[in-house]
């Protein structure tokens, strides 16, 4: 065996490679590691239980007054054809018979005339406020009198008629309008009369109270914004003063309440716990005044969620299924069920992490916990996204949004398991088995023949002599080199080139191809046929690369071990201190090479990236060359060597250093054409990276290939996320502003452009019909994406702090390299998952830097998206004032969306300035030799 499998002084005593195709016995879970868990899920059930501590709160013995009574089931609406039956109006009277003896209704059409009869053919002791419902359909109204007055005579169970509800508030009728239909009914029925009004319409209209025989009152604070404590005050200060107001005639609570669930509205929260607190604090307080009162209402009734928004369907005691939501005495709990869902998310959270650190008992206990802890928060995050769903009413079409919704949250948080795991093992694991030195072959001993192979398309003659040159310095005594030029017209660029070759040698041979198919793939694919019989080793580097002359001697002998397919060394770069842009790049690039292709190599599952590659040639013929179908052959034949269980050497010591890209728009473009290549590959190896009983490569190949991906994936996700985002927040800036109730200032200043009533009701309508909504989005779907961007953010400065040798200064540009790339990647995977093919596209090096504002053109799809979430964000903040949590949550989210378009456009400006060489730039030189370290650490900041 070759003396440079030795061990290293940091390699266990196991570290000899694994055999082609062989799979690594699993470790069994350290004691210590098992610990760790059961510590950390006990800690995560702590929290779980302070969370859902039972809250004390009066207890309520006595009955309910009465109920607002509305029968319609799971399916049905007031606003469709589909109306309780009989039997399901009877069933829902049985059931709140043993709460109350009265029940207020609100229409008598659609079967719901049928409630009182119903009620007193069952033998219920419920006496029936007999409601009706009146609009801005005349004719249906007067259908709808006719049909109380007839209802109202029959009965011997309705006590009290109730003409219209709110039809004042919503503006459907005037009050002068609904006097008349109260006057009208007054003189046909026996029962007192009346009609149900908020407190203030009926301190606005005191002619109204005129026309009624009582007073029916809506006491909702929680549309008022008031917080629950506040709630009881403000209800009964605005009952004395309707009382006040109308001395002499009973008043009535037609509804008083809280929901169980919705969004916030200033101070209001709509939860269980509250709900049950104001309601048990109004039972009491209401049986000591004697108050006549309907609860707001016996059932949830989603089907008002479309018009009145989320809270409109959890106003009732009961739930759609007709289950108490709380107890009338003892504490309450916003989720009952709590215990299991707890316990579900911690054994799943438990079950991930031993099984990420089974493989990896060396991790120290820093490690551990991050893993475990991370893994804890980020089940918990899914668990409760879950939850929530459990306790939304959900049609079908919501219920597909919900289930999108749901399984990019499953998609995040496999992606940021991985991640932890990925950050744990690099940063905190103690044992490395697949690392070996890349020592000289000593003098005289027997070397394969390689073949280097060097494509070329309009590339700068003088950077390819240079490249030449470094090559023709190499220390090794059997080599090739092949140039082959593809798709160059202007013979003044490949020319010079074929002359140099010829000046170089024998050694050197030129082929100009013309017009040539397969870009990069076909030149390298003639290469390969023009290759010389007896050399057995190809390489291939880009025309920009500087090789160290003991490159091939420090690399070709890994091919002794007939398992070794292919080698290869980092990308690394001559240029970073050509302005603050390409020192940006340069760290950027840094953290894959130096530290995920180091993490990678330990399942053999690195990238293969085209330049300072060696390949078997058998090897590479075997596998039928270079995949001309994909933009990223080089990555697409690494993965395919590996299927074909040949064995990948990765050596972390720079070999060669070439150019980054000189503008924004060749860097963009140079990420784009990764990206949509890995859709390539993902799409044409499906079986291989998805199926698990495909077994051609290993777990820890699957797991690199797939989870190394997911973060494009999740960048697609973003990209969706930010129009959908800018999509909503255009319903909650249009939606608030177009009701004259809430802005009434601009509605005036803008009636007098000639833009009234008729624009405001056709926005809404437009706005409504296109899907737009003036409530926020669920807060366990915002915050996700905060953890997400939040935690990226600490795994970039942890793995760069640890294992690529710069300073804080640098680190952060690194991030900000990797953000500004964030755009591009999510339109790359989109365009990749839909599109067979892309437009080879290489990365011009060595060009002019653009003027300013060329290269803010460079940017102007992410300038465009970094403005509009502005706006959104100010318009946000202008209309809803902060007033939420929710409100001020959607700004920081739009905030946080733009920071990678805010990124995009600073890199397209930094590039666009001119370059500076006096800046201190460590990875001039190679970080990764003793002499580059040292540089890195005293020029980082």
């Amino acid at each position: 065996m070759n003396a440079r499998f030795e061990q290293s002084p940091w390699s266990p005593p196991t570290a000899a490679p694994s055999q082609s195709g062989a799979r690594p016995r699993r470790s069994s879970p350290h004691a210590g590691t098992l610990l760790v868990l059961l510590l950390v899920a006990l800690a995560h059930l702590g929290a779980w239980w302070a969370w859902n501590r039972p809250v004390a709160m009066p207890d309520f013995r006595g009955q309910v007054n009465g109920l607002a009574f509305a029968p319609y089931q799971r399916g049905q609406s007031a606003e469709g054809n589909n109306w309780p039956t009989a039997e399901q109006i009877e069933g829902d009277l049985r059931r709140v018979a043993p709460l109350t003896r009265r029940v207020r209704t609100y229409a008598v059409h659609g079967g719901l005339e049928r409630i009182p009869q119903l009620a007193w053919n069952s033998g219920l002791d419920l006496r029936v406020t007999l409601g009706s419902w009146l609009d801005r359909r005349l004719d249906r109204n007067a259908a709808e009198i006719r049909s109380l007055v007839q209802v109202a005579r029959e009965s011997r169970n309705v006590d009290r008629v109730l003409v219209g509800n709110e039809a004042v508030l919503r503006g459907d009728l005037s009050a002068q309008q609904l006097a008349g239909y109260v006057q009208q009914v007054r003189r046909q029925v026996r029962q007192p009369v009346s009609t149900a009004e908020p407190w203030h319409v009926w301190l606005d209209h005191p002619e109204l109270g005129e026309a009624v025989d009582f007073i029916t009152i809506h006491l909702l604070p929680y549309w008022e914004g008031l917080p629950v404590d506040a709630a009881l005050d403000f209800i009964m200060e605005k009952f004395d003063a309707v009382q006040a107001r109308f001395p002499g005639k009973p008043v009535v609570i037609g509804e008083v309440g809280w929901p169980s669930d919705g969004r916030d509205i200033g101070a209001a929260r709509a939860t269980r716990v509250n709900q049950a607190m104001f309601l048990r604090k109004f039972f009491n307080i209401a049986e000591r005044r004697g108050l006549d009162y309907f609860v707001m209402e016996a059932f949830d009734q989603p089907w008002k969620v479309s018009f009145e928004g989320r809270a409109a369907g959890y106003w009732g005691m009961l739930d759609l299924d007709r289950q108490a939501k709380w107890p009338m005495v003892g504490a309450v709990q916003e989720t009952p069920g709590w215990a299991g869902w707890a316990l579900g998310a911690s054994f799943f959270a438990f079950a991930a992490s031993l099984f990420f650190l089974a493989r990896r008992p060396d991790i120290r206990l820093p490690g551990k916990l991050l893993m475990a802890g991370l893994a804890q928060l980020f089940t918990t995050g899914t668990t409760l996204v879950v939850l929530a769903m459990s306790e939304t009413y959900l049609s079908a079409s919501a219920g597909a949004v919900w289930s999108v919704l749901i399984a990019g949250q499953l998609l995040l948080l496999a992606l940021l398991l991985s991640d932890s795991f990925e950050l744990a093992e690099t940063v905190w694991g103690r044992v490395s088995k697949r690392r070996w030195p890349a020592l000289p072959a000593a003098t005289g001993a027997a070397l394969p023949k390689v073949s280097l192979h060097l494509p070329i398309c309009n590339e700068p003659p003088q950077m390819v002599r240079d490249t030449l040159d470094a090559l023709a310095a190499l220390d090794y005594p059997d080599f090739e080199v092949l140039v082959v030029d593809n798709n160059t017209t202007d013979p003044a660029l490949w020319e010079p080139v074929a002359e140099h070759c010829a000046r170089l040698g024998p050694k050197f041979r030129f082929f100009h191809l013309g017009r040539w198919k397969g870009f990069k793939a076909g030149a390298l694919n003639f290469a390969l046929r023009e290759t010389a019989a007896d050399a057995t080793v190809i390489g291939v580097l880009d025309s920009d690369y500087a090789v160290r002359p003991d490159w091939l001697r420090r690399m070709a002998p890994f091919f002794d071990r007939p398992e070794v397919g292919f080698t290869q060394s980092p990308q690394d770069y001559r240029d970073a201190h050509e302005g603050w842009f390409k020192r940006v790049m340069f760290w950027e690039y840094a953290g894959f090479f130096r530290a995920g292709m180091v993490t990678r190599n330990e399942r053999n599952a690195i990238i293969q990236h085209g330049t300072m590659t060696l390949i078997r040639r058998s090897a590479l013929e075997g596998a039928g060359g270079w995949a001309e179908w994909c933009i990223c052959e080089d990555s697409e034949l690494g993965l395919k060597l590996m299927r074909q269980g040949w064995e990948a050497v990765y050596c972390p010591d720079s070999m060669g250093r070439g150019v980054m890209p000189d503008d924004f728009a060749a860097y963009r473009k140079q990420r784009h054409r990764w990206a949509f290549g890995a859709m390539q590959i993902v799409k044409g190896h499906w079986r291989a990276l998805l199926n698990p009983f495909d077994r051609s490569l290993s777990q820890g190949q699957r797991f690199h290939f797939v989870m190394g991906w997911m973060p494009w994936f999740g960048d697609a996700l973003g990209l969706a996320f930010v129009l959908g985002g800018l999509f909503w927040s255009l319903g909650l800036i249009l939606l608030p502003i177009s009701n004259p109730l809430a802005y009434p200032e601009l509605h005036e200043a803008l009636a007098g452009f000639g833009i009234g009533a008729g624009f405001w009701t056709a926005l809404r309508t437009a706005a409504q019909a296109v899907g737009m909504s003036n409530e926020f989005p669920i807060l366990l779907f915002m915050l996700p994406s905060l953890g997400l961007f939040g935690f990226k953010l600490f795994q970039i400065w942890t793995l760069y702090a640890a294992r690529v040798a710069c300073g804080a200064g640098d680190r952060l540009a690194a991030a900000l390299g990797g953000l500004a790339l964030t755009h591009t990647i999510g339109k790359a995977v989109w365009q990749g998952l839909f599109k067979r093919r892309a437009h080879f596209a290489r990365t011009p090096k060595m060009a002019n830097a653009p003027a300013l504002v060329q290269g803010l053109a460079t940017a102007r799809e992410e300038l465009i998206l970094l403005a509009l979430l502005w706006m959104a964000a100010v318009g946000i903040t202008a209309v809803h004032r902060g007033g939420t949590w929710e409100a001020v949550l959607w700004t920081v989210i739009l905030l946080v969306q733009s920071v990678p378009y805010l990124a995009a456009t600073t890199m397209a400006v930094m590039a666009a300035l001119p370059a500076s060489r006096s800046a201190a730039v460590p990875g001039a030189v190679s970080a990764t030799s003793a002499a580059g370290q040292a540089m890195a650490r005293s020029g980082g900041d």
